[in-house]
């Protein structure tokens, strides 16, 4: 397998893309979108990417503009513009018969890039995925609580509050812990990955635009679910049992609706699933890209 970084030009921003290849290609190539905070392609994807490719894809994992080692864009992130890099990203790679994963922030691009380029991906798979619920919280106190948001996001306190875990060990253990519910996943080194990128990099700067475009004072801009049923692409929705920022019900009816969607359900794992079991999500994954022409059975 080799493993190499690149920086591609694309026509509105400049990216860098972390790529495995495999030894011999043996099945579709891998485009993997990360969330977003304080997250990067080699955050989410790291072993990921890897394996992937040692089960014979060609895996390309970019970081957004302003994640990682990507320069920001001269554009503020919107959902709809990062939906449009997407398709640039696929043109500029020379992507045919493609697979794409993404994972929150990076699964709603990834469902948007499905809805806005129909057929040009052949399977997908979505973690913790944005885009599938109207507001921010469900439930009675939900209204209260995404309002509560949007106030916190327009007065820029949240970005304070986010920006203090940056700077504080403890902070940021305590927040890893709501995203990575397995203790042993939640090592000493992604505490300090993670320190590292929410401290030198401008991904929470970047993540704060698009929250702001995103959140609005009463509902989600975007929610894809009305669009679902028009997706022909297969499609696996993966998600933790003890997700806490996107109700495992929302992901079971977005299953529902989609014409040939599979859902795992991660027990014990938090919203960012692949980091928390990558020993059930990456073989689920794997066995996914395997056999991509039909539905994957519920678990």
């Amino acid at each position: 397998m080799d493993s190499r970084r690149t920086t591609i030009a694309l026509p509105h921003a400049t990216v860098s893309v972390r790529e495995w290849r495999p030894a011999a290609e043996t099945g579709p190539p891998v485009l993997l979108l990360h969330g977003g905070g304080a997250d990067s392609a080699e955050l989410s994807w790291g072993e990921v990417g890897p394996a992937l490719a040692e089960a014979g894809h060609r895996v390309l994992a970019p970081d957004h503009p302003g994640f990682g080692q990507s320069p920001r864009a001269g554009w503020a992130l919107t959902q709809e513009r990062l939906v449009r890099h997407v398709a640039e990203l696929v043109d500029a790679l020379g992507l045919a018969d493609y697979a794409v994963a993404g994972l929150s922030l990076g699964g709603g691009m990834a469902v948007g890039h499905l809805l806005d380029q129909p057929g040009r991906a052949r399977t997908a798979v979505l973690l913790g995925c944005y885009g599938l619920m109207p507001r921010l919280a469900d439930g009675f106190l939900g209204p209260m609580t995404h309002l509560t948001s949007f106030l916190l996001l327009r007065t820029g306190l949240l970005a304070r509050m986010t920006r203090s875990y940056a700077h504080s060990r403890p902070a940021m253990e305590r927040a890893l812990r709501d995203l990575v519910r397995e203790p042993a996943s939640r090592t000493p080194a992604l505490v300090d990955a993670v320190l590292t990128e929410a401290s030198t990099g401008t991904g929470l700067e970047v993540f704060g635009e698009w929250q702001r475009d995103q959140v609005l004072w009463n509902r989600l801009r975007t929610v894809y679910t009305d669009q679902l049923p028009s997706l022909r692409t297969p499609v696996l929705l993966v998600h933790g049992d003890r997700d806490s920022g996107v109700p495992l019900a929302r992901v079971r009816s977005a299953a529902d609706l989609l014409p040939a969607g599979g859902l795992l359900t991660v027990p014990g794992a938090g919203h960012w699933v692949q980091r928390d079991r990558p020993d059930l999500v990456i073989p689920a994954m794997i066995d996914h890209l395997r056999r991509d022409d039909a539905p994957t059975p519920r678990a």
